[in-house]
């Protein structure tokens, strides 16, 4: 219709390329996004931004996370950013916390920053850090248990 293209190529505009450099980190512009037909058991660890509207059973350990209003976390978040509009049943460790009137969080939250909407449901404690004493992200070292099982090295003794 706008072109003379036709088969294949007909109406198709490759997506741009992600832009060179800025980040210090490379990571500019990356995200992940777990669609809401998306169930995980197990522990999840992104380096870039995540977007969860599925279900989780385990940790989720991200720089940044967004959590969509049907999504349900079973177990541990923790990530420099968070927008929370779901279901958590477990702790929080987020520097800058937004929490939406439809979230559900069952679980303690350490935070340096936090917004609270009206409705929000929190059952736990919260508590306020200091800037710069908040440990968000704890580097670990895993150990071989089994074919099927990672332990924490400091679990191990």
């Amino acid at each position: 219709m706008f072109n003379n293209k036709t088969g294949r190529d007909a109406g198709f505009t490759a997506p741009p390329s992600p832009p060179s450099g800025g980040a210090a980190n490379g990571k500019r512009g990356m995200f992940s996004v777990l669609g809401a037909d998306v169930a995980i058991t197990g522990n999840i660890r992104a380096s870039a931004d995540l977007h969860i509207d599925g279900h989780v059973e385990g940790d989720v350990d991200a720089s940044n996370i967004v959590q969509g209003a049907e999504s349900r976390i079973t177990g541990n978040l923790r990530a420099e950013t968070a927008r929370i509009t779901g279901t958590i049943e477990g702790k929080v460790v987020v520097r800058q916390l937004v929490i939406e009137r439809t979230a559900r969080i069952t679980g303690d939250i350490d935070y340096e920053t936090i917004t609270i909407e009206n409705g929000a449901t929190l059952d736990g404690h919260l508590r306020h850090k200091s800037p710069g004493t908040l440990k968000v992200a704890e580097p670990e070292t895993l150990v071989a248990r089994a074919p099927d099982q990672l332990l924490l090295k400091s679990d191990a003794a």
